[in-house]
């Protein structure tokens, strides 16, 4: 049967684990990899890439394919639904809309996504919670510029990053995490002390150069967040 890119990408791996291809050695090139696995140029290409993307091993035009001396290991952060990720630990999901204005986009926003001066942007503020209880507080601001549906979206009943999924998705996106001490508002709604350190993370997306959103995520005291690489 002929192997399939993950066959191809999987074999490499394995060799270059157990060092049969030692770090800084140069790799078969596609056309040698794709008789070796009995399948197209293109199937080797994509596994080659993705190990590439992976920082295991190093392309150069006309210099060939090297293992990485020291492989560069890269967090990849997907974009959770919050609602999957209460529900996924067994709890019960509930959401509440607490704020929805249009207005022009205060100038930091404009400086952070780059938006033009006239630039108008949905703000939102939500509350999700997981058994009752609050989970996460959402500061939420939507570029009315690429996506002006927003305006009359309904964000009553469902949180905006569900839709925001359903209607475009995204290029680029840059992300930050940092404690912070709860403000009054933060510790009304997130059931804590003001001057608790919080978990908060900062996300901005684009769409091939086009600002998305930012969004301001605030979690209770002793949040845990977890991701591979």
């Amino acid at each position: 049967m002929t192997a399939t890119y993950r066959d191809v990408k999987a074999d490499i791996l394995d060799k270059i684990t157990r060092g049969v291809w030692a770090p800084g050695s140069l790799i078969p090139n596609e056309v040698e990899l794709a008789e070796t696995y009995d399948c197209a140029r293109a199937t080797v290409n994509r596994a080659v890439r993705e190990l590439a993307d992976a920082g295991m091993v190093e392309r150069r035009r006309k210099a060939g394919t090297r293992v990485r001396m020291a492989p560069v290991r890269q967090a990849r952060f997907d974009i959770p639904l919050v609602r999957k990720e209460i529900e996924d630990r067994g709890a019960r999901y509930r959401y509440a809309l607490v704020h929805r204005d249009v207005l022009p986009a205060p100038d930091w926003l404009r400086a952070r996504l780059k938006l033009g001066g006239r630039a108008e942007v949905l703000h939102l503020v939500c509350m999700h919670y997981a058994d009752g209880i609050p989970y996460q507080f959402e500061d939420r601001w939507i570029s009315l510029e690429i996506l002006p549906q927003a305006r009359e979206a309904d964000f009553s009943q469902s949180g905006p990053n569900e839709w925001l999924v359903a209607e475009i998705p995204f290029s680029d996106a840059e992300i930050s995490f940092l404690a912070v001490p709860a403000d009054e508002t933060l510790a009304a709604h997130l059931g804590c002390r003001a001057g608790d350190a919080l978990f908060q993370t900062e996300r901005s997306t684009w769409w091939q150069g086009r600002a998305i959103t930012f969004v301001r995520l605030c979690f209770r005291p002793g949040h845990r967040m977890t991701t591979r690489y």
